[in-house]
């Protein structure tokens, strides 16, 4: 029964195949992590430019407002933060001079900033700046940092080298916070020139600063000679070229047209790890990949939910019987060739923060679901709507998880959609279910709070529950790591009874550029960083 369930699934995902080729399983499962290393005292050839084949088209170039992992990309190259993330996963200081000094009644953060830096645009980087950027995360109608930085009660900026944030209750994850977007400092004279449309022509303090985009074409950036660490810094510009086509970015590889790309697809990634001139790049995903149920996106996310009189909408067993016809296992080994893992909740296993509780997965049980939808007194098969980004890997999944639910009762209709107007799709709440991932945070606060708590800027199925509400703020408010994983632990219990998220895979961020490069570094946090690249000296092997 089992043989004849893969089959099934595999035909499914086949069907695909005039667009999207499905090759043999090839790969064993088992893979070892490599984020990439400096340079070192590999012999560089100065200047050049470095060309990196983008799968998606980022949103807006804006730290406030973004919410694209491939904005990240590009960000981390021209807009450095008050912290950054190293190779272990450990927090390490970056336009910050040291960690943050938080007070015993972890009220009061104190930050120590960096002097002697400039922005791209020539003006001075100094606590005020910060305090200009933070404020903007805090206030912004748009923002998408709001809940990540936490219950801010004052902003405070006492000399040119010293940031105080006062918080209204303790906040324990502002630290990771400001290792991603909310720690990125933008310069205020471009912020006051150009106000909501500074991320059309960002500027911030980086080794690459902005020079033009062309919408669905490419990102470039040059060099900024007035960066602070430029002796570190080798090429003259960087092209992203938005190149959507996985097939389409690893020829370009091979060809050596493109010197890096992310977000390769398993389907090639064995074939290109046998190539000698290239390298694979791969790191464990801190994220998840999953389905969004909208329970009550009506207004758009953030504004407060509303009833949306459907089953799947209101009724839980109606969740609940979609998420026990998700055979985890069979679908992330079917379509992605052993490269992936079933997830089961948005902490990840090798998390500190991890617990019984959070690595729990309900079963599948496609009997159960049907008697689930008999008790909801809905219709057998009982149609559902799913939009997906329209990248090859993400319809594979789709087409066959359409089999997998099709045993539990379900008629999922598939709604291919490119992937920036998805991004517009989930905050406008236009969708019933919705699969897309999220690349994961080190703090487990912000793979939750801001996509589960009600009224969240990117609570984008609008879902609503005060037993979460108050556990996810119990947990911001505590330092202690294991009463911080036994709290998220019953969160996901939560979770798991009401399913406004279906937590489906987690990926392995697979990134693969040239041997002519080097310096090219991707950690668990997804991010494909080139600000320290450079071409070397040809390598053999």
């Amino acid at each position: 029964m089992r043989r004849s369930r893969v089959l099934v699934i595999a035909t499914a995902a086949a069907t695909l195949a005039a667009c999207v080729p499905i090759q043999a399983v090839t790969s064993s499962g088992e893979h070892t992590d490599d984020f990439g290393t400096p340079l070192g005292d590999q012999r560089v050839q100065p200047g050049g430019e470095l060309v990196m084949g983008l799968s998606s088209e980022p949103d807006r170039l804006d730290p406030t407002t973004s919410s694209s992992l491939y904005t990240r990309y590009v960000m981390s190259s021209i807009c450095e933060k008050l912290y950054d993330l190293d190779s272990r996963g450990q927090v390490v200081p970056q336009l910050a001079g040291a960690l943050p000094t938080i007070s015993p009644d972890g009220l009061t953060v104190t930050i120590p900033v960096r002097t002697g830096i400039k922005f791209a645009d020539g003006a001075p980087f100094d606590a005020a700046a910060v305090r200009t950027s933070l404020n903007r995360h805090l206030t912004l109608k748009t923002s998408q940092r709001a809940s990540e930085i936490g219950p801010i009660e004052s902003i405070e900026a006492p000399g040119p080298d010293t940031v105080v944030i006062r918080y209204k209750r303790p906040f324990a994850p502002i630290t990771a916070a400001l290792a991603d977007r909310a720690g990125m400092i933008m310069s205020p004279a471009a912020l006051a020139a150009k106000g909501d449309d500074f991320g059309d022509a960002p500027v911030c303090v980086g080794p690459f600063k902005f020079v033009r985009r062309i919408p669905q074409t490419s990102i470039e950036v040059t060099r900024d000679p007035l960066y602070h660490d430029a002796a570190k810094v080798h090429l003259d510009r960087i092209v992203y070229r938005i190149m959507q086509d996985a097939n389409s970015r690893a020829a370009n590889l091979r060809s050596g047209d493109v010197q890096v790309a992310d977000t390769i697809s398993p389907q090639d990634v064995d074939a290109l790890a046998k190539d000698k001139s290239l390298r694979v790049l791969q790191a464990g995903s801190l994220g998840y990949q999953g389905v969004t149920i909208n329970t009550g996106n009506v207004d758009g996310a953030g504004k407060p939910p509303k009833p949306i009189d459907t089953p799947l909408a209101r009724d839980p067993r109606v969740r609940e019987a979609f998420v026990l016809t998700v055979d985890r296992e069979t679908l992330v080994n079917t379509v992605f060739n052993n490269w992936f893992d079933a997830a089961c909740s948005p902490i990840a296993p090798q998390s500190p923060y991890a617990s019984t509780a959070s690595n729990a997965c309900q079963k599948f049980d496609p009997a159960r679901s049907r008697q689930l939808l008999a008790e909801a007194g809905v219709p057998i098969p009982y149609p559902v709507n799913l939009q997906v980004t329209n990248s090859q890997d993400q319809l594979r999944y789709a087409q066959a998880l359409q089999a997998s639910v099709a045993e539990g009762g379900f008629d999922l209709r598939i709604t291919p959609v490119e992937y920036s107007t998805l991004l517009d799709v989930q905050k406008r709440g236009d969708f019933e279910l919705l699969q897309l991932g999220w690349s994961g945070r080190i703090d487990p606060d912000g793979n939750m709070t801001r996509f589960l708590t009600t009224g969240a800027a990117a609570n984008y199925g609008g879902f609503s529950s005060k037993e979460l509400d108050d556990l996810l703020a119990q947990a911001s408010r505590v330092t202690d790591v294991k009463q911080r994983a036994e709290l998220y632990g019953r969160a996901v219990e939560v979770i798991q009874r009401q399913n406004p998220i279906v937590y489906t895979y987690r990926l392995r961020n697979l990134t693969v550029h040239t041997r002519r490069v080097a310096g090219v570094e991707v950690y668990s946090d997804g991010v494909v960083r080139l600000g320290k690249a450079a071409f070397v000296e040809s390598q053999e092997g």
